[in-house]
């Protein structure tokens, strides 16, 4: 087994329960990594062989792109996704973070964080 991670993606989104959130939107940072076998790409060299990061951080795009009232909410959608495309991968470690939630404080970022594994 191996570990590959994307820290930090970084994306303008519309995510929360208020209305104002859907309209002027935050920023956020997603932090995943993924558990796959990388054994056949350390010997091969060949991308064919392993997970693309590239389409890892575009499903994380994609999905944060789609208006979602709960963090949760986009996660499960992000991890789901991932498993559907690549297969893979077995197991999902996925953090969403919102840059200064509107929460009425001095308060630099909300996450929430969610591990799945591939049944």
């Amino acid at each position: 087994m191996g570990t590959i991670k994307l820290q930090n993606i970084r994306t303008f989104s519309f995510h929360g329960c208020l209305e104002e959130e859907g309209k002027i939107g935050s920023d956020y940072r997603i932090d995943l990594e993924i558990k796959t076998d990388l054994r056949k790409s350390s010997l091969s060299d060949n991308l064919k062989d392993t997970v693309d990061y590239v389409l890892l951080n575009k499903i994380v795009v994609e999905e944060m792109a789609i208006r979602s009232k709960l963090l949760e909410h986009v996660a499960n959608r992000i991890i789901h996704r991932i498993f559907n495309e690549i297969p893979s991968v077995a197991r999902i470690l996925l953090a969403v973070s919102k840059l200064n939630p509107p929460i009425g404080g001095d308060v630099e970022a909300v996450t929430i964080e969610m591990e799945e594994y591939r049944n």
